[in-house]
């Protein structure tokens, strides 16, 4: 298994349900929590990051502040609809430290990850990062 930063797969954050010119989605996917990408306080939120190829995936891995539900969809088009759940999750609420959570995807393979926040912990979300292993 190899932890890969999306960023360095070649993927791009093709779409994002809100953003800041301060915390713009790619940070999602440049492997650094000191950087984030922020919600703008209603739900459900979200965004969706294309992979470079098709690639089997083991493991997410999402670091990220006030995030209580979350749903994870894949595809394996060349375009981004006709998603399938893969994963829906609850996470706990960490004061004042970030949330890092993995979930298991294991024998998984998708060409668009699309990430639902469907509830926070407050009105704003942010998400650090977002990391897979294959």
């Amino acid at each position: 298994m190899t932890s890969t930063s999306l960023r360095s797969l070649g993927a791009k954050v093709v779409l994002a349900s809100s953003s800041d010119e301060a915390q713009p989605p790619q940070n999602i996917i440049d492997g650094n929590t000191d950087t984030f990408w922020m919600s703008t306080g209603m739900f459900p939120q979200e965004f969706i990051i294309r992979l470079a190829e098709s690639t089997g995936i083991d493991l997410v891995t999402i670091d990220s502040y006030n995030v209580k539900s979350l749903k994870i969809e894949k595809n394996t088009l060349d375009t981004f609809s006709d998603f399938q759940l893969v994963a829906e999750t609850e996470f706990e609420l960490t004061e004042g430290q970030l949330q890092s959570n993995a979930i298991s995807l294991k024998g998984t393979t998708a060409s668009h990850l699309r990430f639902i926040i469907t509830s926070g912990y407050d009105h704003v979300v942010s998400v650090h990062r977002v990391s897979i292993q294959t």
